[in-house]
């Protein structure tokens, strides 16, 4: 491949790439096409991209960014995936398709998050951990459970008061009805 050529990938994979900081990096060698494809439109509908790369002009493209680190010692041709709404996500629905029967070939090799390499058995590990809208309803649940614990006790002695009150107007109302009737 001539200089020129693998100047323009570079530069095409760099537009590709560029403000993704987490991905996976997956193999597909060895899969059939048909699957291959099948493949990428389930990742698709979850909102994951995959795109196979050359490691040398990839790792070239990545220079400087947070992706660099996944790109060191690999070789051969290796497929990224990145997209999702986090690495969580991402990581859990790749790991849910390497556990499929067609797609037996497909499999992590590895990626990074946040600027730090990892290898196949922590993607399976960030695969476990609550995805960002998880963490948020987690937070939301917290601070609101004790908001509402304090709301309840400012207000239940003041319904406490009024209860007692009521429960004394009651009882001397009926005490000043009954001479009345009589």
């Amino acid at each position: 491949m001539s200089k020129f050529v693998k100047n323009i990938i570079t530069e095409e994979l760099k537009k590709r790439l560029g403000g993704v900081e987490n991905a996976l990096l997956v193999n597909l060698v060895g899969m059939q096409v048909n699957d291959s494809n099948k493949l990428r439109a389930v990742l698709a509908e979850k909102d994951v991209r995959v795109m196979v790369v050359k490691n040398s002009l990839a790792a070239r493209a990545v220079a400087g960014t947070s992706l660099e680190a996944a790109f060191k010692g690999i070789s051969g041709n290796t497929a990224v995936c990145w997209g999702a709404s986090d690495i969580v996500s991402l990581a859990k629905e790749v790991v849910k398709v390497t556990k499929e029967k067609q797609f037996a070939k497909f499999s992590i090799l590895g990626g990074v998050l946040d600027g730090e390499a990892f290898a196949a058995p922590q993607a399976v590990e960030i695969s476990k951990w609550p995805t960002r809208e998880e963490q948020i309803a987690i937070l939301l649940g917290q601070i609101t459970g004790v908001a509402s614990k304090l709301s309840s006790q400012l207000t239940s002695g003041g319904a406490n008061l009024a209860s007692q009150i009521k429960q004394r107007w009651d009882k001397d109302g009926e005490e000043t009805e009954e001479p009345a009737a009589e």
